[in-house]
């Protein structure tokens, strides 16, 4: 297996009294999709937004491309290459896909002087970035909102990908997706790790995360349950993992076998 591109070393995080993250250790490779479980509350949000900049770990080591590193803000690991797609997608609906494809990081033309907004480059370059991704849209004027929920996040992927990512993470970008949209999305993961980029996927759904995971982490009340590679474990070791194990036997015994 080849060297991790970044690793997150016995993470804590405290907000206060309260501990969310309790020496959470977990590492990716490029190339790799790696999974992170875990039910509401297990620390899943948390561990993200500090591998991403927006948390500072209380203590606990960031190492990126073998380096220890200190991210002032989302800004900063985004500039290293660390890129966040998040369940609630950044996009104006009524905006073209390729005005939103390039927000933030317009292609500039110069005319008489003045920076205007260049169409030929954006329209071309969208277009191209979503056919690798296998959407093919209607045109690069097509409205955002136009475009069902998978592919919404095709786009937002496509774009992480395309302004350079080397570590994408996906905070649940499945949850509210219907089968067919899941399985584009799905897809475009695997296009993705292909492409030799490392991907954290963050789910609560064992069986997306078994379609296209390489290592699987559980994370419950801040810990780590236990990391396994694929072919390691089954799904059904996996869901009880997560599930809590013997609370949830218990559980089904009391309910007479309907959990």
């Amino acid at each position: 297996m080849a060297d991790p591109i970044i690793q997150m070393k016995n993470i804590e995080k405290h907000f206060g009294s309260v501990i969310a993250l309790a020496g959470v250790s977990v590492d990716v490779t490029p190339g790799e999709c790696h999974c992170l479980l875990g039910d509401n509350g297990a620390g899943k949000s948390t561990f993200i937004k500090t591998m991403s900049g927006v948390h500072k770990p209380t203590s606990g080591e960031i190492i990126f491309e073998g380096k220890p590193m200190d991210f002032a803000d989302p800004r900063d690991a985004m500039a290293a290459g660390i890129a966040t797609v998040h369940q609630q997608l950044s996009m104006i609906p009524l905006m073209s896909v390729s005005r939103n494809f390039f927000m933030g990081n317009e292609p500039v033309k110069k005319v008489a002087g003045f920076n205007f907004f260049d169409h030929a480059t954006a329209n071309r370059v969208t277009m191209e970035q979503m056919r690798k991704m296998g959407i093919n849209l209607r045109g690069p004027d097509q409205a955002v909102g136009t475009l069902s929920g998978g592919e919404r996040q095709t786009v937002a992927i496509a774009r992480a990908v395309y302004f350079g990512a080397k570590v994408l993470i996906l905070d649940e970008p499945t949850s509210a997706l219907g089968v067919r949209q899941t399985s584009n999305v799905l897809a475009t993961i695997d296009k993705v790790r292909k492409q030799g980029i490392a991907v954290v996927f963050i789910t609560h759904n064992v069986r997306h995360a078994m379609a296209v995971g390489d290592r699987f982490t559980v994370l419950n009340r801040g810990k780590t349950l236990g990391t396994a590679m694929k072919g390691e474990i089954t799904p059904e070791e996996l869901q009880d993992l997560m599930a809590g194990g013997q609370e949830l036997a218990t559980l089904e015994g009391s309910l007479g076998g309907t959990v």
